[in-house]
């Protein structure tokens, strides 16, 4: 078997963004008015984690951990729509386990097709004919796509085995396996031979179950020393434990007694998931493996009643001359199968829609203080889907768009919101994350509607077209009336130093006197 065997990576995937909708209008010989026709932004692609049956292992993940779905495409005229991004599907092992990067359980993947999206794509822009009302008949602007999320996690995979073989290295755990069914793993005569789990299909009678060798354990595997720690999480998904022992171990400080208690307090160190039972709570059998050789049948004479006190039943067995292997084989089964026959039937899984209150908000404002703390300023930070969302959809480089932003949040309650928490004309209002926020000052005189839209592309709210007031008009009166006596004060100084004259019909006779 290839030791390129890969149970823990790290994941780092990105959907793909939403295409842009199309701001266009319908241009046809003699249709002087054709209307808007901009189609909408396709989706953009799922990054999907699916169990594939003849995925081993996580290896290729391991070498290729950034993984892109694909984005939507644009938006064209003649009402034509993007194209949406295909999702990337990532085949993995079954039983592989999905975490946050804070290592939150996120699913648990078992069973061939189960399916999981890791990194949902953007949803694609709306184009200007969708946005088309009865007020607004021919929008300038097209909504952005939304770009698609982006999220590490940590894939771990739990061999799906019923009975795991443990024990100390070179006990014959490799060997057992080859002897009862059909997997050749790799045996030799030095320890950690076995570098990965290797699993075997076992029958015995009607009951068919999978045996998984667990790399050797040695104490302190709990804490990381040897492979202990790395393979002991392919043991939590096992229904029962078989405690392979060495009967004919060469080291003067081991014998059957004080291995099995090694290996059960590194499994009582162990800690597995919430709602599993604990690995030393579990089912056991005990084995006195190598019983083809002398000094390990009488060793088992000798420790065959201390280890049946401890509640399990022991079978000295050997893997070469397969002696004690059927009846070992039916011991497991049977445990395997009273596991199963108490096991709760499984139900078909059913969809639960969560619709949202009809009274929710869908955002919320907080207060904010930051900066010196004596003199500390505010601002007000707006959160929720739906203002997170509007804005990473509009183009801020076209005034018909922000003004169209600012009717949504307008529709939304957020200028409410904002006058409750004691906002401010002016005042600093910062909408999203820190990472992707949208910063502006405040303006709630702003009148929504698109009845007060200019031309295409502009908004006149976005102008400035404050009322002068009266003390400025009669500024501007008084500058003009002394505009106007300046310019009759030096016509008058330039008639009376000759330098022009004229009739009264306004034509020069040219001798310098008016006539009378």
């Amino acid at each position: 078997m290839s030791t390129h065997f890969v149970d823990r990576v790290v994941l780092h995937a990105s959907g793909g963004d939403g295409g842009n909708g199309c701001a266009s209008v319908h241009r046809e010989k003699f249709k002087p008015l054709g209307g808007p026709d901009g189609g909408n932004g396709g989706r953009g692609g799922d990054v999907v984690l699916e169990v594939d049956p003849q995925v081993t292992t996580l290896l290729d993940l391991h070498r290729r951990p950034h993984r892109s779905a694909p984005d939507g495409r644009f938006g064209m005229g003649s009402h034509r729509n993007g194209a949406e991004g295909d999702d990337l599907v990532i085949g993995v092992p079954d039983g592989t386990i999905v975490r946050s990067s804070s290592g939150d359980l996120l699913a648990d993947m078992v069973g061939p097709g189960t399916r999981y999206v890791v990194a949902p794509g953007g949803r694609g822009g709306l184009g200007n004919a969708a946005l088309a009302t009865t007020k607004r008949k021919a929008p300038g602007f097209a909504l952005l796509g939304e770009p698609g999320e982006q999220l590490d996690v940590v894939l771990e995979l739990k061999t799906l085995a019923d009975v795991a073989l443990v024990g100390f290295p070179s006990a014959g755990k490799s060997s057992l396996v080859a002897a009862l069914s059909a997997a050749r793993p790799k045996i030799a005569d030095y320890p950690f031979t076995t570098l990965v789990p290797n699993l075997g299909v076992v029958e015995a009678g009607s009951t068919r179950f999978t045996v998984a060798d667990v790399p050797g354990l040695i104490p302190g595997a709990s804490e990381g020393r040897g492979l202990g720690l790395d393979f002991l999480r392919h043991v939590e998904r096992c229904v029962a434990l078989v405690h392979v022992l060495d009967g004919a171990t060469l080291e003067t400080d081991r014998d059957p007694v004080s291995d099995l208690e090694a290996i059960e307090k590194e499994l009582a160190a162990y800690t597995v998931d919430d709602g599993t039972v604990p690995l030393q709570d579990r089912p056991r059998i005990v084995v006195v493996n190598k019983a083809d050789v002398p000094d390990a049948r009488d060793m088992a004479d000798i420790v065959r009643e201390d280890l049946e006190k401890r509640g399990a039943p022991v079978f000295v067995v050997s893997a070469v001359s397969r002696t004690g292997l059927r009846e070992l084989s039916f011991a497991m089964a049977e445990l395997v199968a009273a596991s199963r026959a108490a096991a709760p039937e499984a139900v078909p899984t059913r969809v639960v829609l969560n619709p949202p209150a009809v009274d929710a908000a869908g955002f919320s404002v907080t207060r904010e203080e930051y900066g010196d703390p004596e003199r500390p300023q505010v601002r007000f930070r707006v959160r929720g889907g739906k203002p997170r969302r509007w804005v990473r959809q509009t183009d801020f480089t076209n005034d018909e768009a922000v003004g169209y932003l600012a009717d949504r949040l307008a529709r939304l309650g957020v200028e409410d919101e904002l006058f409750k928490k004691g906002a401010t004309p002016g005042a600093e209002v910062v909408i999203g994350d820190d990472a992707n926020a949208v910063v502006f000052d405040w303006e709630p005189t702003m009148v929504a509607g698109a009845e007060v839209l200019g031309q295409r592309g502009s908004d006149l709210r976005l102008e400035d077209q404050s009322r002068p007031t009266r003390a400025a008009k009669r500024e501007e009166e008084r500058e003009r009336r002394a505009a106007k006596a300046a310019a009759r004060g030096e016509l008058e100084t330039e008639r009376l130093s000759g330098h022009w004259t004229a009739d009264d019909d306004g034509r020069d006779d040219g001798d310098g006197r008016d006539e009378d």
